[in-house]
């Protein structure tokens, strides 16, 4: 996160940012449609130099959106009890520039081997990757584990 980012909530910048390095499921993005309806989606994601790197098909409608707007919502957290995690606002630069790469330390990371089916088509398909660099303006942290444990 830049400095001009705003962290609020229970965690300190250091346990959020070592929460975004090692929970591994995907980030929830919300963006604004050209309709001007909200659109979400799931995305596999790297934190990395402050930003949320995410890669998908240059023709996704995702992309479509954020080149009409830029700012997105963002959340990232588990489905099941006890809640705990990260949400936020930012602004998301695109790019074609490492998204092949990128794409190959998502693969890494989530399906922990490239040498799986999908793993492979993913990587060999050769689609038009763009990378998604979310830039937080402000991240809050939410955890109820202690109070839903007790």
């Amino acid at each position: 996160m830049t400095s001009a980012s705003k962290v609020g909530g229970p965690w300190t910048l250091g346990e959020v940012e070592s929460f975004l390095d090692r929970y591994v499921a995907p980030v929830r993005l919300a963006v604004v449609s050209p309709s001007g309806f909200p659109l979400v989606c799931s995305l596999w994601y790297l934190y990395e130099g402050g930003r949320i790197l995410c890669a998908t098909q240059g023709g996704a409608r995702v992309v479509e959106a954020l080149r009409g707007d830029p700012r997105c919502g963002f959340e990232i957290a588990p489905n099941e009890p006890p809640y705990f995690g990260v949400r936020g606002q930012g602004e998301v630069a695109l790019s074609g520039e490492g998204a092949l790469a990128l794409l190959g330390r998502l693969v890494d990371r989530y399906l922990g081997t490239r040498e799986s089916r999908f793993a492979r088509w993913l990587l060999e398909s050769r689609r038009d990757e763009v990378v998604l660099a979310i830039d937080p303006g402000w991240i809050t942290s939410w955890d109820y584990r202690q109070r839903m444990d007790a």
